[in-house]
């Protein structure tokens, strides 16, 4: 059983034309991320049948949504969808709870209410019950609307930067809370963001759009540490991000595990002492000879494995007990005479490894 697209629809710049599969007979999410504009939202749109592609066909199972040749449309309403937009209105003349309980009107009183205060729990709204929409703040409406979303309890999710509004905290509460919704009811979603720590925590497949092609797809982690092409580590923006593992920490400092190597990192060690680390290429110096001792940098000797030509500058990966990148001049790479195999140490400073907690 698959979410199965082929479908192509015009932009104001360029077109969408998107083909991909997704299972949905399992618990699961797909991360859409990529520049705006490049037809992210517009997707979800297609999805959901607010709007009706040009050519193509759009699959949920063993049932079409859309077919472009045969002239095949179910309209939005018989979808079993959740579609939450990046600005979803709530009914400002209802309460919190009738929000939320408002896709629960076929429900029995009692499951209605039932849902209605496990939402209410959920997502940290008690209190609010009786109160409109326009005497919340932003995140607490976002809360709302997520929750008016996900009651009836629909098989696909669709997304549109649904924690945007929360802070930090909050937002990593209530994703945490809607990833063991899916778990637990089975469902599938596909979530735009822009957010790196959403994408690299929130999904098992990340896919990558940009004028409205899919350039490339895979489990976060390797997309943002191995990027397909030029155009994907531009929009990732990170090179370098890793598993590590706190091994110790004081109030200077963080000593990691990454590999089989060791980072040393400034700042407050992650709660669970598991996290990402992340190094911007640029941020890697490269020197010839043995490291040495420094509190303030991390030394890290390894060998070069391959050089990647970026206009006027070089990507550099290196094995030195983890695969790590560095974006250096091609007059560096003369001068230190690197080539595939040569000997080279890695220099970075600790306040440029950069922690990003997993959950």
């Amino acid at each position: 059983m698959a979410l199965t697209v082929d479908i192509e629809y015009p932009l104001p710049q360029g077109r969408l034309a998107a083909a991909f599969s997704l299972p949905i007979d399992r618990p699961g999410v797909a991360v859409l991320f990529g520049p705006s504009g490049s037809g992210k939202s517009t997707l979800l749109h297609a999805l959901a049948g607010l709007i009706r592609p040009e050519t193509g066909s759009i699959r949920f199972g063993e049932t079409v949504w859309f077919d472009g040749a045969q002239g095949r449309f179910v309209p939005p309403q018989k979808r079993p969808v959740g579609l939450l937009f990046q600005e979803s209105p709530l009914f400002p003349h209802l309460t919190v709870s009738e929000n939320i309980a408002y896709g629960l009107r076929r429900w029995s009183a009692p499951d209605r209410e039932d849902a209605v205060r496990r939402w209410i729990d959920r997502f940290r709204l008690t209190g609010k019950e009786d109160r409109p929409p326009a005497s919340l703040s932003g995140g607490e409406r976002q809360r709302v609307a997520l929750a008016q979303v996900l009651a009836p309890r629909p098989p696909l999710l669709l997304l549109d930067e649904p924690f945007s509004a929360l802070d930090p905290p909050t937002r990593a509460l209530v994703r945490g809370e809607v990833r063991r919704w899916i778990e637990e009811e089975g469902a599938s979603a596909l979530v735009v963001t822009h957010d790196v720590v959403d994408a690299l925590t929130f999904g098992e497949t990340l896919m990558i759009l940009s004028a409205g092609k899919l350039l490339q797809r895979g489990a976060p982690l390797e997309v943002f540490s191995r990027p397909a092409s030029s155009e994907v580590a531009q929009i990732v923006g990170v090179e370098n991000l890793l598993p590590a593992q706190v091994v110790a920490s004081s109030e200077e400092r963080v000593i990691l595990e990454v590999g089989k190597g060791r980072l040393i990192a400034v700042g407050e060690a992650p709660h669970e002492g598991r996290c990402f680390v992340s190094i911007r290429a640029e941020e890697v110096i490269l020197e010839r000879g043995h490291p040495a001792q420094s509190s303030a940098r991390n030394r890290l000797l390894g060998f070069v494995q391959k050089l990647i030509p970026v206009g006027v500058q070089v990507r550099v990966v290196i094995d030195c007990g983890f695969p790590l990148t560095a974006l250096v001049t091609r007059q560096a790479v003369e001068e230190l005479s690197i080539q595939p195999g040569a000997e080279i140490t890695a220099v970075i400073k600790a306040s440029s490894v950069h922690l990003i907690p997993t959950e």
